[in-house]
């Protein structure tokens, strides 16, 4: 075994039980299912700002099409116009989705991850959604029930008494929704494994004696987070989630906004990929406690980071570095029998961002000939993107768009102008090109179109 094959054994063994982590499985599962309510508020929000905005959208706005000064005659008609403010309100009605989503994001991720921590850890549970409603019982324990509110004019904060600070409902919540949430899960099924419960008669239905049976463990579970919380304020004048906040989230959100933790993860993604491990299986619970974040503070106007999985979906993702540019380099310049009947199977898919067709079918995956310009697209790609954005050619990505809208579209939609649109097509452009020294040094080493050719002479 060659020094190159033996790396590539203990890469793909060490990336391979990392990824089959049971805990970092269920970060995952969790963040997926999230990311789902997520994507419906990142969808609503761009409607609102890309189409259906009369200040700033693309079909009324100044950034675009500019209908409503065609229809009123000038800016200022147009933003007095009944229609334009008809559309404001719609578009404040669409809005209202981050409600139910984002605005709610941790507590969302405390049922979600407290059930498939439940079933992953404890299959042999009776009853999952109990562990869920002890966890969300504890969530709420720990939660600041009070807070500072500076009136409008005002210069002097009034202390709010009995009423939930909601921010840490959203983002700020997400690292306490997922540790009380899994110790929650914990503490109540240790209690249930000692045995510390109400046994009931047989002749007792079965989900009035589970309730029961949870009297006591999850008395238990409670009582343990209102110490915490009492410990908690008392010790550090913070509640849970506060200090929860200043101890882990926020040096995770500063780590995750330097250079190194964008370059190390762009390049390991790609890498991941080359040797068949998909990359989410990894990344995802990293960037879903970091970068998501970032979309949901994104895309309620909270904040504008540049790094975030939006601005990484738009930069390589959705600008076909994984996809269209080898299809298109193998097209192109590929002499290749097959290699070409692959890459018209492939077109089609690329077009939607499904690379799977290209990277499989050639393969590009553990292929030596395309290592090198399947590891630098991403990074490549990103960069790119990171470029424009920096000289405020683009702003930071705000707009949630499905990764299955073909490159160049979602440049459009993903920043809601042109620009986005010219950036993604320079980011096809080099990376197709970076791919086409390579595709000329496989039409040398496997010159398949030659042997077919030689095959024929034969034949006759």
């Amino acid at each position: 075994m060659t020094g190159l094959q033996k790396f590539q054994a203990n890469f793909t063994k060490v990336a391979g039980k990392i990824a089959a982590n049971k805990f970092l499985l269920t970060l995952r599962d969790s963040f997926i299912i999230v990311a789902s309510t997520s994507m419906i508020a990142g969808f609503a929000i761009m409607l609102q700002n890309v189409f259906i905005d009369p200040v700033n959208g693309l079909i009324f706005g100044k950034q675009g099409l500019q209908l409503g000064r065609m229809i009123a005659g000038s800016w200022s008609a147009w933003e007095a116009n009944g229609f334009c403010k008809a559309l404001q309100n719609f578009a404040n009605l669409i809005g209202l989705v981050s409600n139910g989503s984002l605005n709610v994001f941790a507590l969302l991720l405390v049922v979600i991850f407290a059930n498939t921590f439940s079933r992953k850890y404890y299959p042999k549970s009776k009853e999952h959604m109990t562990d869920v409603l002890y966890s969300l019982g504890a969530f709420f324990i720990c939660l600041p029930w009070n807070f500072s509110y500076t009136p409008t004019g005002s210069k002097k904060a009034i202390d709010v008494l009995n009423y939930i600070d909601t921010s840490y409902l959203g983002t700020k919540g997400v690292f306490a929704a997922l540790l009380i949430s899994a110790s929650a899960v914990w503490i109540y099924n240790k209690m249930l494994s000692k045995n510390i419960t109400i046994k009931m008669p047989d002749s007792v239905p079965p989900a009035v004696a589970r309730s029961f049976e949870s009297l006591i463990p999850g008395t238990i579970t409670m009582g343990v987070y209102i110490i915490l919380t009492g410990l908690s304020t008392t010790l550090t004048g913070e509640t849970m989630p506060a200090l929860l906040l200043t101890l882990l989230q926020k040096p995770a959100l500063a780590i995750s906004s330097t250079g190194a933790f964008a370059f190390v993860s762009q390049l390991t993604w790609s890498l991941l990929q080359w040797f068949g491990i998909h990359p989410t299986s990894i990344w995802g619970p990293i960037f879903g406690l970091t970068w998501n974040i970032n979309d949901t503070q994104n895309m309620l106007g909270q904040a504008h980071h540049i790094y975030s999985t939006l601005f990484m979906n738009f930069a390589t993702i959705a600008a076909g570095s994984c996809s269209v540019a080898p299809v298109l380099a193998i097209k192109l310049f590929s002499k290749r029998i097959a290699a070409k009947k692959i890459s018209n199977i492939a077109l089609m898919p690329a077009i939607f961002n499904i690379s799977e067709p290209i990277t499989f079918g050639l393969p590009i995956i553990m292929n030596p000939i395309y290592f090198i310009p399947w590891l630098l697209c991403q990074p490549v790609a990103f960069y790119i993107g990171l470029f424009f954005t920096k000289i405020g050619f683009i702003g930071p990505i705000v707009n949630n768009v499905p990764w299955t809208v073909p490159t160049l579209i979602s440049g459009l939609l993903y920043t809601g102008s042109i620009k986005g649109l010219i950036v993604q097509a320079v980011i096809v452009f080099v990376c197709t090109a970076l791919y086409v020294p390579f595709v000329r040094m496989d039409n040398r080493l496997n010159p398949d179109e030659l042997m077919d050719k030689m095959a024929k002479t034969v034949a006759e």
